[in-house]
């Protein structure tokens, strides 16, 4: 019999500072990745007020920079720092993994790709895949024994109504052998980050890590700067978000107490999600993103691609 659906007094239109309000981190260390624009901002500023030591994992280091002065000016931490970190690079990944020391309590993995032109890594990856899903679990894996160090941690993978339409297709996740589909290649993206929580969660609760997956909503931002008019004519009306508001699923699941491990579940507006339906197509998670096998086959997948890589 699956577990109750967890709900909480939040909703869609709860910001960052409403979930986080009363919630002491004092004495805690977060990363939050892509913190230098759009939600990501505003999750790490969500997570200094409450007194955390956020580092902002960023790809452009001058912006993390900027971001990370504002952050201070608005909420009076200076435990506000900035490294670099590009998810499409292996290399990158194993050096900020390198470089972190002690423990870990919060990793919010925020930043991701979208509707890229066809790309590829050096790895012949798929941009999005690479960057969205397997940039976040060599690092989360990196980062295992940080987040088992802290006693009681939290993953929080990000998702996207996106990955509705978008099983994944483990024979070809490379889109080597299907005509590349950019809006399709991000949203089984997503699907794989969904499923990353299931099985991360599953792997690491043990060792007092809890996953999570969230879909933060539609939110203008950075993420949409491949999306063309006609792309935009073709999307669905969504209720937009403040980044704000987008920002408050992530930090609801980094830091509300209740949810202390609760784990292996997609949450939307503030809340765990309720099964994707037609008479819902803009809320709600598809069964194939919270699949455990689907999950596991995942988990080695990605092992396999990233084992692949080193020896190459």
């Amino acid at each position: 019999m699956s577990a109750p659906r967890f709900t909480t007094p939040f909703t869609a239109r709860s910001t960052a500072a409403d979930v986080v309000a009363g919630v002491d981190l004092t004495g805690q260390r977060a990363i939050v990745t892509g913190a230098s624009s759009g939600i990501g901002v505003e999750t790490a500023r969500a997570l200094a007020t409450a007194g955390a030591e956020v580092t902002l994992a960023v790809r452009d280091v001058q912006a993390g920079e900027r971001t990370a002065e504002d952050i201070r000016s608005t909420t009076a931490n200076r435990l506000i720092r900035v490294a670099p970190l590009d998810l499409s690079d292996q290399g990158s990944i194993a050096a900020f993994v390198a470089a972190w020391e002690g423990p870990l309590h919060i990793l919010v993995n925020n930043a991701g790709v979208s509707a890229t032109p066809e790309t590829r890594t050096p790895e012949g990856w798929e941009l999005q895949f690479a960057t969205n899903h397997l940039g976040h679990f060599a690092l989360t894996s990196g980062l295992h024994q940080a987040l088992a160090a802290a006693g009681q941690s939290r993953v929080v993978s990000l998702s996207s109504i996106a990955h509705v339409q978008a099983p994944m297709v483990f024979e070809d996740v490379n889109f080597r052998e299907r005509p590349y589909d950019r809006m399709l290649a991000y949203g089984e993206s997503k699907t794989a980050t969904a499923l990353f929580a299931v099985e991360a969660n599953r792997r690491w609760a043990a060792d007092g890590i809890t996953v999570n997956a969230a879909n933060p909503g539609a939110v203008t931002t950075n993420l949409g700067r491949h999306l063309t008019e006609e792309d935009y004519a073709n999307l669905p009306e969504f209720d937009f978000k403040t980044p704000e508001q987008g920002a408050a699923t992530s930090v609801l699941l980094a830091t509300w107490p209740q949810l202390g491990g609760i784990g292996g579940r997609y949450f939307e507006d503030c809340n765990q999600a309720v099964r994707h339906s037609a008479e819902t197509p803009l809320q709600g998670v598809a069964d194939h993103a919270i699949d455990p096998t689907a999950a596991e086959r995942l988990w080695q997948i990605s092992l396999d691609m990233l084992a692949d890589a080193r020896r190459a």
